[in-house]
């Protein structure tokens, strides 16, 4: 149909109904590819509990040889039908980095061999395994998914909590307070933290004696805060 509308005349009719036949073929041509690629994304997340894909350069392929193929297959549409319905589903999708070995890497000892050309579908690793290239990817993928997904689950979000200088520990550590402490409160006293275990006590009077003010809880180590108003 490509051809024939190329060979019509310019502004004759016979151009325009060829390039009707041309729109209405290449409407098919999509309607069949999104049916087919709605059928498949749901077949797999309702079958699996987590996805894991492969992040491909599809711009950079579509400047190869195999441009016509890598947009005949679709596959950004594919990946995001299946990152949406895996979110409505409640699964596990996540994307692997496109610089990941997976085709190189051995899936059994793990090692990673020199590139390889793309017609050759099956090879033999230096420690014996023979292995389909696409099985063995996948398995690669899979792997590195997991682990990325016990990584993310397993870091720590937040820091450790960590003691204050001692300078930061009051609002005014140059102002003379009573030396007036409660339980479980520290109090600076010549120096030396001394840290109050019994009820209500007072200590003793001196010209050196100095308490922290407007000290926040977790920042002597050790110090149990509580409030008791009597």
């Amino acid at each position: 149909m490509q051809q024939d509308l190329s060979r019509k005349q310019r502004g004759s009719n016979n151009r325009k109904k060829a390039v009707v036949k041309v729109a209405r073929a290449h409407a098919r041509v999509a309607d069949t590819r999104r049916d087919w690629q709605h059928k498949l994304s749901t077949e797999i997340i309702r079958d699996n509990q987590a996805v894991y894909v492969e992040d491909l350069c599809v711009a950079g392929l579509g400047r190869t040889r195999l441009a016509k193929s890598v947009h005949d297959a679709g596959w950004s549409k594919f990946v995001g039908m299946l990152e949406y319905k895996a979110t409505r589903h409640g699964r596990t999708f996540a994307r692997v980095d496109r610089f990941f070995p997976s085709t190189r890497m051995c899936s059994d000892c793990r090692r990673i061999n020199d590139k390889m050309a793309l017609n050759l579908r099956s090879w033999t690793c230096p420690c014996g395994a023979t292995h389909d290239r696409d099985v063995n990817a996948a398995i690669n993928v899979l792997a590195a998914g997991r682990a990325e997904s016990l990584n993310a689950c397993g870091a720590q979000i937040r820091p450790a909590p960590v003691p204050a200088p001692r300078r930061e520990a009051g609002i005014r550590p140059d102002a003379a307070c009573s030396t007036r402490s409660v339980e479980g409160i520290s109090v600076l006293q010549g120096g030396e933290i001394v840290k109050a275990t019994g009820p209500t006590t007072r200590a003793p009077s001196t010209s050196t004696s100095r308490r922290t003010v407007g000290a926040r809880p977790g920042h002597w180590p050790g110090a149990s805060w509580r409030n008791n108003r009597s």
